[in-house]
């Protein structure tokens, strides 16, 4: 079975990439998500979570950002150009996985103040929380479709499967 682009970046260059391109991203994006529930629930936005929720927030965007004008540089524009795609699998996962720069962008704008500038602290947070939302379903879209065999979802046949028509 083949991989999609998804898993191989992952599966390739052991530990390094696996830590540079999901566990660094998801570890921030998760003490974001953490963090918002005790601000939330507790409206202490002045205190050390808050410094730490703002912390990891920037920090998932900025570092995002590179990861992605790296991937679009150096995977889907030559990819792209050269056909090179593996199937719609293949392309969903990386594309749901490139979107997470819509809410990891957004964290991070709201926490430097670039944007929500008009909205009391918990609206801001409730902008934040959307936004930490939307990371959730693009990151385990892109998961789920990476784990797929990319040429699953094109009709053709894989290895030992059957086409459905």
């Amino acid at each position: 079975m083949t991989m999609t682009h998804y898993m191989e970046l992952l599966a390739v260059n052991q530990p390094w990439n696996l830590l540079i391109f999901m566990a660094v991203p998801v570890i921030l994006a998760e003490t974001v998500a953490i963090s918002e529930l005790y601000l939330l629930y507790t409206r202490d936005y002045d205190g050390p979570v808050r410094w730490l929720n703002r912390w990891a927030g920037i920090t998932v965007g900025v570092y995002f950002t590179g990861v992605f004008i790296h991937l679009m540089q150096n995977a889907v524009v030559p990819l792209t150009a050269s056909g090179g795609w593996r199937g719609p699998a293949d392309v969903l996962a990386v594309g749901f996985y490139l979107a997470g720069i819509v809410p990891l962008g957004g964290i991070a704008l709201l926490d430097l103040g670039l944007i929500g500038r008009g909205r009391g602290e918990h609206g801001r947070m409730a902008i934040h929380a959307a936004l930490v939302g939307l990371f959730l379903i693009v990151a385990h879209i892109a998961m789920i479709f990476g784990m797929l065999d990319p040429t699953l979802l094109s009709g053709a046949v894989a290895a030992g499967g059957h086409a459905m028509h």
